[in-house]
């Protein structure tokens, strides 16, 4: 089965790797020739500690099921198409018209979004049907969890198809039956991230003290600021602020903290700091 990832950032390297892993032909495309050997890099440094913890046997398999590219001429061989672009509508709709007017008839069109509306996303296609949230989580290759969205339009066919996709990937698999605003685990998880923000911008208790206690109180195997380092404070940000303007209720309102963090360049691991410094 053919399967190409639309971004070849931290969640679409990480997509694509899994899809590869399981046995999918796949085709990462990014418009940056540094990003696709970003993702490269990655993907291979993920594949080899994975080979030494003996959590895959063939490394050389995998990394050859991967192509990588800054052309689209992947799409319309495709069966399956994941968008993973950043958190931004104008990107999403943009990149699905495009797909629309490339992908075959039959492909599935999925978009990893974390948070925006799959029907929105889906209204720019000719084929909403076909349209499908499946919103993975980071890190994808040790993640579980895939989260499917069904759309106004996204018909139960589609619904199949992708739960068969995500089965094939091995994920663990829950469904959003509607597209509200962070659909489940967003819409439960990023307010108390928030809180945990305004906990540090408000001086209640530093980084280190409020993962501490998640991890050794609530047994997380990682606390909400370490996580959202990890994932990218930026697309944190976005994801909130589509939630609070998808609801327009003050309380999921985006503290005040990440917007600066995110004005000074401080995105998480990917950029050296956030809440944590990583050099």
């Amino acid at each position: 089965m053919q399967l190409t990832v639309i971004g070849g950032g931290l969640m679409g390297s990480g997509i694509g790797q899994v899809a590869a892993q399981a046995g999918f032909k796949v085709t990462i495309i990014d418009v940056s020739e540094a990003s696709l050997e970003k993702a490269k890099n990655r993907i291979s440094d993920s594949v080899v500690k994975l080979a030494q913890k003996n959590r895959i046997n063939n490394p050389e398999e995998v990394l050859s099921n991967i192509t990588f590219s800054s052309q689209w001429e992947s799409v319309s061989h495709a069966d399956v198409i994941i968008e993973a672009v950043p958190e931004r509508m104008d990107f999403k709709k943009e990149t699905f018209k495009k797909i629309d007017q490339l992908a075959k008839d039959s492909c599935l069109l999925a978009t990893n979004t974390s948070s925006l509306s799959i029907t929105e996303i889906a209204s720019v296609t000719s084929r909403p049907e076909k349209v499908i949230g499946m919103h993975f989580f980071s890190p994808v290759p040790l993640m579980p969890l895939l989260e499917i969205v069904k759309g106004y339009k996204t018909s139960a066919e589609t619904t199949e198809f992708a739960r068969v996709v995500g089965e094939k990937l091995g994920k663990r698999m829950i469904t959003a039956e509607k597209d509200f605003p962070g659909f489940l685990m967003n819409r439960i998880w990023l307010p108390m991230v928030n809180e945990a923000c305004f906990a540090v911008m408000e001086g209640v208790g530093t980084p280190e003290e409020i993962d501490q206690g998640f991890i050794d109180g609530y047994g997380h195997a990682m606390g909400p600021l370490k996580t959202i380092d990890m994932a990218g404070i930026d697309t944190a940000l976005w994801a909130m602020e589509a939630i609070y303007e998808g609801f327009n209720d003050s309380k999921y309102r985006p503290c005040p903290l990440l917007k600066k963090m995110v004005e000074a360049g401080d995105l998480g691991k990917k950029t050296g700091r956030g809440f944590y410094s990583y050099n």
